[in-house]
């Protein structure tokens, strides 16, 4: 049962702590950002995995873009009936490998900036949060 609550009697002040109040307490860790800035073992691990992502995906664009444009002439070699293609009086391989290379090879380049650039943005996400 509860007791009536008198107005003359004010409410018991009840005081709540924590156990771990007597707890020492740990200083911040350091930083990625101060990590980077003094150029320590961790930043240098951070920019080391920054350099092995970018250099990684350049290494899969560029087999990427060598199996393609290197497939071409063994096409061309294993097909023989593809050489004799004509569009616009030109044949078909000189067509494709004078011309259309270059179309493939910027937009290779565009591909690799654009995934480059992420890998940037990740980086530093990564470095802000930590």
């Amino acid at each position: 049962m509860t007791r009536p609550v008198d107005p003359a009697d004010p409410p018991r002040r009840v005081i709540v702590t924590s156990p771990r109040t007597a707890a020492v307490r740990r200083p911040p860790g350091r930083s990625a950002v101060q990590a980077l800035d003094e150029q320590d073992r961790v930043g240098e691990l951070l920019v080391r995995s920054l350099v092995r992502a970018q250099l990684a995906l350049a290494l899969r664009l560029l087999a990427a873009l060598a199996t393609l444009l290197g497939g071409l002439p063994l096409l061309f070699a294993l097909a023989p009936s593809v050489r004799d293609v004509q569009v616009l009086g030109l044949p078909l391989p000189w067509l494709v490998l004078g011309v259309l290379v270059y179309p493939c090879l910027l937009a290779g380049g565009l591909v690799y900036l654009r995934l480059a650039e992420r890998n940037e943005r990740d980086f530093a996400d990564l470095v802000e949060r930590s």
